[in-house]
């Protein structure tokens, strides 16, 4: 879980993983090195020994030659040796009983070179086998595995994406177990999350979706939970994202198959859960998700704390406390929205515009705008709008530029008195705590 929720939070890493185009990275690799590869004499020594090799009429032992060859140019970490046996064996001078057996020994031996290594030789092998792709999928999928890792070292999050992504899980060629493949399509929705690319995270985990079932792996199964929680979190719908991860900081059980879920990474779902809740639209869904995340005796703890209490209790909010809660934001929270304001600021306005509601009958928009740090059509605009979605309650005279609240009565004024009355019962409790842990002596029962 730890992992699945993106701990480069912490580490200050760039973002955990484009569009999936048709043979991606065909190109030579950015940091292979720069290798001028055997001499004319040595591709002609090379050449000559591989077709001695066609000449074999046993094809056992034809195999076993071949793996030998193989042994001998991955022991010296000969490149151009490499790439003369690949586009050999891959040719149509070798039958196809041979080159797809030599073809995945040379897959499974490819992490012995260095990742430069790994993958020239291994983009080489993939145009090679272009044409008779299907004849060597197995192979040519754990080629696509191992530079995939490639790319995450180097973190390249959508590069190994996409090579991942091309792998056929679908194919019917190969009997893929249903574990293997949402393992797969997880696996590339993360890497894409890693780049803010939400759609085609998606899309992976969508497919994953439909072949989760209840024989699934526990694990897999939390991972997914995780990714999707994540990608509506990058996708903006905040409301969705936090109840998903507020069920993820409260799991019933820690124990997942083979892996354990540890405080820590409940208290991170948790926090994400409250970032998440402050940055939806103001409106009584959220309001009464806050007052869930309120209520739990974790949150006190969390760094957000203060701004969630005042969106609870309906108290405006300070330009330093905004500014404080900004700096922990990702950037995908942080991006500007077509009015040139963040989600945050959106989100603040629209509490704000609540919370006046609860200390004015009506306002001008002039001294609203001042209030909110707008001015005053926009604060119009967005009071129509939270109107029309009925997530505040009044009307606009736009004859005297005014809006006027009518918050008086109702369940929404109820659930706000008894959000208060519960908030100085808590307040008491706790300062009642506070003394008796200073002078116990006050506590103990009395004599008879």
């Amino acid at each position: 879980l730890a992992r699945a929720l993106g701990r480069r939070i912490a580490s200050g890493a760039p973002r955990p993983t484009s569009a999936l185009g048709c043979f991606p990275c065909l190109c030579p690799p950015r940091n292979s090195a720069s290798y001028a590869g055997p001499s004319l004499v040595a591709m002609t020594d090379i050449s000559r020994q591989l077709e001695q090799l066609v000449s074999i009429s046993d094809q056992r032992v034809k195999i076993e030659q071949y793996k030998t060859a193989l042994a001998e140019y991955l022991g010296k970490a000969d490149t151009g040796s490499l790439k003369l046996f690949v586009e050999h064996v891959a040719g149509e001078s070798v039958p196809l009983s041979v080159s797809r057996v030599v073809l995945l020994e040379l897959a499974h031996r490819l992490p012995s070179l260095a990742p430069a290594a790994i993958e020239e030789i291994g983009l080489f092998a993939i145009d090679k086998t272009l044409a008779r792709a299907t004849s060597f999928e197995e192979a040519v999928s754990t080629i696509r595995e191992h530079i995939a890792t490639v790319f995450e070292q180097q973190e390249e999050w959508s590069k190994a994406a996409r090579m991942l992504a091309a792998i056929p899980l679908e194919s019917g060629i190969r009997m893929l177990d249903d574990d293997f493949k949402v393992e797969k399509y997880i696996r590339i929705a993360m890497l894409y999350l890693q780049d803010d690319e939400s759609v085609n995270a998606e899309q992976c985990i969508n497919k994953a979706s439909l072949l989760i079932g209840e024989k699934t792996d526990p694990a897999l199964m939390l991972q997914h939970k995780v990714c999707y929680a994540r990608i509506l979190d990058a996708k903006r719908r905040f409301l969705e994202a936090a109840t998903k991860f507020y069920q993820l900081s409260t799991l019933p059980t820690r124990t997942f198959g083979a892996k354990t879920v540890s405080e820590e990474d409940l208290t991170t779902s948790l926090q994400m859960a409250v970032t998440c809740a402050i940055l939806a639209p103001a409106g009584p869904q959220r309001s009464r998700l806050l007052g869930t995340l309120y209520k739990d005796e974790r949150t006190p703890r969390l760094h957000s704390f203060r701004v969630l209490e005042k969106m609870v209790m309906d108290r405006l909010l300070r330009r330093d406390e905004i500014e404080a809660f900004a700096a922990s934001l990702a950037s995908h929270q942080k991006a500007r929205l077509e009015d040139s304001t963040t989600v945050l600021d959106r989100a603040v306005i629209e509490h704000n515009m609540l919370a006046t509601s609860r200390l004015y009958d009506n306002i001008s928009f002039v001294q609203l705008a001042e209030l909110l740090g707008i001015d005053p059509d926009k604060a119009e605009r967005i009071a129509s709008a939270m109107l029309i979605e009925k997530r505040l309650v009044g009307s606009i005279d736009q004859v005297d530029a005014l809006i006027r609240f009518n918050t008086s009565s109702g369940p929404l004024a109820l659930a706000a008195f008894d959000v208060q009355i519960e908030h100085a019962c808590r307040t008491v409790e706790t300062v009642a705590s506070a003394i008796v842990k200073q002078h116990p002596h006050l506590a103990a029962p009395k004599a008879a």
